[in-house]
Order: structure tokens, then sequence, then C-alpha cells
């Protein structure tokens, strides 16, 4: 075998490394539908922590996902948005979404409730 720098038994592992864990599909789903600044990104994810939330982003903005915008004015602005690279992840995010209702579904049927529920296209129907 070759010298190589990563060894992955399958893409999805390489997916999985920069989208993986539980915020940062969330936090990259929402940003499918537009700009978003901290703040809103923490009134749409109420669980996640101002620190894990931080964290996530610059590790999000590293991968070259999402690019942070600050701009020069008083008070400080800072948003964030999908780079072209970011955008490529927009089906797989909405197809998780979707998938995520139909499981919602067949589990708890009405006994379990989606609190952000944003239309989205219909990507392909599962």
């Amino acid at each position: 075998m070759k010298d190589h720098e990563k060894i992955f038994n399958t893409a999805v592992e390489a997916t999985l490394e920069v989208i993986g864990g539980k915020w940062k599909p969330v936090i990259l789903f929402h940003l499918t539908f537009g700009n978003k600044r901290t703040n809103e990104l923490k009134s749409l994810i109420p669980a996640i922590t101002q620190k894990m939330l931080t964290q996530q982003l610059r590790e999000l903005e590293e991968e070259g996902v999402i690019l942070r915008i600050s701009y020069n004015q008083v008070p400080p602005k800072v948003e964030y948005e999908l780079t072209d690279y970011g955008w490529s992840l927009k089906e797989i995010l909405h197809l998780m979404c979707r998938w995520g209702d139909l499981h919602i579904e067949r589990k708890y049927g009405g006994r379990a409730i989606v609190l952000a529920n944003p239309q989205i296209e219909d990507v392909h129907n599962i």
C-alpha cells in the first residue's frame, strides 16, 4: 500500500469527517435557507450552547464549507453563509430532513413534533 495521508474505509467517512456530529448538519441545513447571524442560528437551535455553536462554525469554516462575513461597523456584525462547496451539500441535507420526517412518523406517529420545519423543495421523492 502506498503512503497515503489518510485512509478511509468508505467515502461516507470522509463526508462525516466534515459534517458529522449532532450540530453541524443542523447548522448547515439552516444555512441552506440563507445567511444567518450567530444569534439567529442560536435561536433556531436552542439546545446548542454558545461555545459549541462557535466551535462548530469555526470547524465548518476551516473545512471551507461556510464563510464568515464580518462587517466593519458598530456594533460588530457577523454573518455566516454557505460557500459554493457548502452548497454542494444542500441536496443531502434536505434529503436527511425528508428521511427524518418519515422516520418520525414511522416511529412516533403523532406523538412527536418538529419545531423548525421549513418547506423544502421536493428533492427526489423518497
